[in-house]
């Protein structure tokens, strides 16, 4: 992929990494460089790429950053590259588009101050999530940015499905169960179509995400109908470092014996 070939910059900003693809633009668009920067605000942060284009890729350690470090390191990387300049346009995966925010939409400051509103939703993904919205602003203000939420997929939930057993009135302020991986689970339902086909697809399904975070979705019509992932992305089965769904009564029993 060269300078003067116009591309799509696609950003999965994560608790621990940043996974970056370069689109070349077409009907169908063409992946092209793709790579991740891992371990961000631990020991052992690396780096790694695969350029198809070019028959090239890397692997490395690369200095211990933090999540703005590492996205400044990455647009520096991408520039020297492949020339900033040849992106025409940004999407990014959004953890939480909370009650206003459900279908992809352009970056706004109005957008943004929402965001960061209701970024104590989601205190390991949203703030760093923003961040690289911030970087790009400050180094192509005028490039068009895009924000695909992962809870999209589940807003249209039953309300049944959407509560908590808490009093109501919190629900009118936006606590609610949200759900999350839904990029995951869209993607999850088109290859069903392609691979069983649409009549399978339009069943009563179980899709499973498992990775580092980890939920299951419950779908008909390929619609989302519930999930396990609750108001925050810590809740449902345990995954790497979250404990998922715990009996409350737990947190007593601890109190009152492990003194």
């Amino acid at each position: 992929m060269t300078q003067e070939q116009n591309c799509v910059l696609t950003l999965n900003g994560g608790s621990s990494s940043i996974k970056f693809a370069l689109y070349r633009m077409g009907a169908p668009p063409m992946r092209g460089l793709h790579g991740k920067i891992d371990r961000i605000g631990l020991r052992g942060t690396s780096f790694a790429f695969n350029d198809p284009f070019r028959n090239q890729c890397d692997s490395r350690g690369i200095d211990d950053f933090d999540h703005r470090s590492a996205a400044k390191f990455l647009f520096d990387w991408l520039d020297e590259r492949i020339g900033l300049s040849s992106i025409r346009a940004v999407g990014h995966r959004i953890v939480n588009g909370g009650a206003n925010y459900m279908e992809p939409h352009r970056i706004t400051a109005e957008m943004l101050d929402e965001l960061r509103r209701i970024s104590a939703y989601s205190p390991e993904h949203l703030p760093s999530e923003i961040d690289l919205i911030d970087l790009i602003s400050e180094r192509l203000p005028s490039l068009p940015q895009v924000a695909c939420f992962d809870t999209a997929f589940h807003r249209n939930m039953p309300r049944v499905a959407r509560i908590l057993p808490i009093p109501r009135r919190f629900a009118e302020l936006g606590v609610e169960r949200y759900g999350f991986h839904g990029l995951s689970y869209a993607f999850l339902v088109e290859e069903l179509v392609r691979v069983a086909g649409t009549e399978a697809a339009q069943g009563r399904v179980i899709l499973c995400h498992l990775g580092n975070g980890a939920s299951l979705a419950a779908v008909r019509g390929g619609k989302s109908i519930d999930t396990s992932m609750g108001f925050t992305p810590t809740a449902g089965v345990p995954m790497s470092t979250r404990s998922g769904d715990l009996d409350p009564g737990l947190v007593w029993y601890l109190a009152q014996t492990e003194v």
